[in-house]
């Protein structure tokens, strides 16, 4: 018998939403969740220090990018933002999406985005290579726990990063 009871089990789907889109794009160094504003912030890291017309231009095509996905879904982002810190060197650059209107696909297409964008320079945590099937089966377990967390009662803070080939989860 499971005696799981429902915020139990709202956290669980949002720390594995966390972890499935940590494993499936290793170009995503760290996510936060938080449920009070319903918005995921992905955090990418550049090697190196961006200008501020790299930055902008980065900012505008990932944007508008994102804003023609929509429009052609036939829906309206309530929160698209790009933000960034330069700290040791590096370009933290960080995309505010609210969870309602996020789904895998637009996760997807950041990805390649900032793979185009900033191509060599974008830091990965490369490990083992998943295959095509893995690769499938975490976008749509993806798919299936961000529909589970718009649907959420859950209101923990949550923040996942990696650490050396791990992926670590905390409730902040």
């Amino acid at each position: 018998m499971d005696f799981r009871y429902k915020g139990q089990e709202d956290l669980t789907n949002s720390v594995s939403l966390l972890i499935s889109i940590l494993i499936r794009y290793p170009e995503v160094a760290k996510i936060k969740f938080d449920p009070e504003k319903n918005i995921l912030k992905f955090t990418f890291i550049y090697a190196g220090i961006m200008t501020e017309s790299e930055i902008n231009g980065l900012k505008q095509n990932t944007i508008s990018s994102i804003q023609v996905y929509h429009s052609l879904e036939y829906k309206a982002p309530r929160i698209i933002n790009l933000d960034y810190r330069v700290s040791d060197g590096f370009t933290m650059i960080e995309i505010q999406r609210d969870v309602d209107t996020l789904v895998q696909e637009e996760i997807a297409l950041m990805v390649e985005l900032f793979r185009q964008y900033i191509n060599k320079n974008l830091v990965t945590e490369e490990s083992e290579q998943l295959v095509e099937e893995d690769l499938e089966v975490q976008e749509e377990l993806i798919e299936h726990m961000l529909a589970s967390v718009k649907m959420k009662s859950e209101n923990k803070r949550l923040y996942a990063f990696r650490d050396e080939g791990r992926v670590l989860v905390f409730n902040k």
